[in-house]
C-alpha cells in the first residue's frame, strides 16, 4: 500500500511539471506497477487493493454529495431532470446502437449502452477539484446531470443483472428493481426530511468525533446499498447530500478532504493494475470509433444543457468536456459481464475506452475553450467574458 501511495505521488508530481492531470498519472503509476507489464511488480494480485479502491469511491462520492445541496433540488428539478435525461437519452442511446453495430451480442450490447452512456462520478469530481470549478456556474448542471445519472444507473443496474445472471422469471427481476428503488426512495426521503435529526445526531465539537461518525455513516450506507442492489458510490453519495445541509456540513467538506484525495488516488492506481496493454491491440479500432461517438455526443449533449440553462459557449464547452469521463461504472459493468461469460472482447474494449477517456478528459477540461471558439456565440464578446471567469480585485 505505502509503494502504490508513493508511485501514485511520484508520477504526479512529476506530471504537474509539465502541466499534466493526475487522475491518468495515478493510472500509469498501476499500470506499469501492476502484473501485466514487464519490469518490477508491486502487486501480483489487484484484488489486493479491492477495499481500499472501494473506500477512494466512496469518499470521492461522498464529497460529491456534500457539494451538491438538497437546496440544488429544490431550486432546479426540472431544467436538472430535462438536462440530465437529454445527456442519458443521447448517450445511452449512441451506446445500445454502437453495441449492435459491433454484432457482439444483444447481451454485449446492452452492457455497452451503460458502458459509453454513464460518465464517471469519480473523475467529473476530481476534474472539478482540480480545475478549481466547484463554484462556476454551470457546475450545478454537470452535478444535476449526474445525479440523473445515478438514479438511471440504479435502475439499470437492477434490470441488467437478472439479464446476465439469466433470472428465471420477469417477476425475479421486477422484485430487484423495486428493492433498489425503494431503498433509493427511502435514502431520498431522509435527504429530503431527516436533515435537522441527522444533524443534531452528527453534531459534535470533537473533530476526531466527527470524523469517525461520517466516514462510518458513508461507508455503512454504502454497504447497506449494495445489499439492496444500488451501487455502493449511490448509497455514499446519498450521505454526503443529507450531511452537506447540516450544520456540521461545512466542517465535514474540510476534513473529508484530506482523505478524499489519498483513497481517491489509490482508487485510480487499483483500476491501472487491472489493465492488460497486450489486450488493447485487439480491440484498438472499436475503443477508437467509440471515443469519437462518446464525444459528438457530450458536445450535442452541451448543447442542449446548455440551452436549458441560457449558457453561452464557455460554459457549454466546460459541460461537455468535464462529462466525457468514463471510469468506476464502466469497471463494474466489465465485471459483470466477464462473470456472465459474455464475449471475451469485452473487457479490454472496455479497459481501453476507460483509459483513452481518462486521459482525454482532464486534458479536454482544461482546454476547453478550445472547444468553446467553434461552438455558436463562441466569437462573441460575451462569450469570452464568460471564458476568463476571473474575479477581479483592486
Amino acid at each position: 500500500m505505502g509503494g502504490a501511495f508513493l508511485a501514485a505521488a511520484v508520477l504526479a508530481r512529476l506530471g504537474g511539471r509539465i502541466g499534466l492531470p493526475t487522475i491518468p498519472l495515478f493510472i500509469l503509476a498501476g499500470i506499469l506497477l501492476g502484473p501485466h507489464t514487464p519490469g518490477y511488480t508491486l502487486l501480483s494480485n489487484p484484488h489486493d487493493l479491492e477495499m481500499l479502491s472501494a473506500l477512494g469511491l466512496v469518499l470521492l462520492l461522498f464529497y460529491l454529495g456534500l457539494e451538491f445541496h438538497m437546496d440544488d433540488l429544490k431550486t432546479g428539478g426540472r431544467k436538472m431532470a430535462i438536462a440530465g435525461g437529454t445527456y442519458l437519452v443521447l448517450n445511452v442511446g449512441a451506446g445500445l446502437g454502437f453495441g449492435f453495430a459491433l454484432g457482439w451480442g444483444t447481451s454485449e450490447a446492452l452492457v455497452l449502452a451503460g458502458v459509453l452512456g454513464i460518465s464517471s462520478s469519480a473523475i467529473v469530481t476530481k476534474i472539478l477539484v482540480d480545475l478549481g470549478r466547484i463554484g462556476n456556474p454551470e457546475t450545478r448542471p454537470i452535478l444535476g446531470i449526474i445525479v440523473v445519472e445515478d438514479v438511471f444507473l440504479a435502475l439499470y443496474l437492477a434490470a441488467l443483472q437478472p439479464i446476465l445472471s439469466g433470472a428465471d422469471s420477469l417477476s425475479a427481476m421486477l422484485i430487484d428493481g423495486g428493492k433498489a428503488f425503494g431503498f433509493l426512495l427511502l435514502l431520498a426521503l431522509a435527504a429530503r426530511f431527516g436533515t435537522k435529526v441527522i444533524g443534531k445526531l452528527m453534531n459534535t465539537k470533537d473533530d476526531e468525533l466527527l470524523v469517525i461518525s461520517f466516514l462510518g455513516a458513508a461507508v455503512f450506507v454504502a454497504g447497506v446499498s449494495e445489499m439492496f442492489g444500488v451501487a455502493d458510490a449511490i448509497g455514499a453519495f446519498m450521505v454526503g447530500l443529507m450531511l452537506g445541509s447540516t450544520t456540521s456540513g461545512e466542517r465535514i467538506l474540510k476534513l473529508v478532504h484530506p482523505l478524499r484525495d489519498a483513497f481517491g488516488a489509490i482508487f485510480f492506481f487499483a483500476f491501472g493494475l487491472s489493465i492488460d496493454p497486450g489486450d488493447l491491440l485487439s480491440v484498438f479500432w472499436p475503443v477508437l470509433a467509440a471515443v469519437v461517438v462518446t464525444l459528438a455526443m457530450n458536445v450535442a449533449a452541451g448543447l442542449a444543457a446548455a440551452k436549458v440553462y441560457s449558457f453561452g459557449a464557455q460554459a457549454t464547452a466546460n459541460i461537455a468536456t468535464t462529462l466525457v469521463a468514463r471510469g468506476e461504472f464502466a469497471l463494474i459493468l466489465a465485471t459483470m459481464a466477464a462473470g456472465a461469460g459474455l464475449d471475451k472482447r469485452l473487457s479490454p474494449f472496455i479497459a481501453g475506452y476507460v483509459l483513452l477517456l481518462a486521459v482525454l478528459a482532464p486534458l479536454a477540461a482544461g482546454r476547453s475553450h478550445w472547444l468553446a471558439k467553434i461552438l455558436p456565440g463562441g466569437r462573441d464578446k460575451d462569450s469570452d467574458k464568460d471564458q476568463e471567469q476571473i474575479p477581479v480585485s483592486v
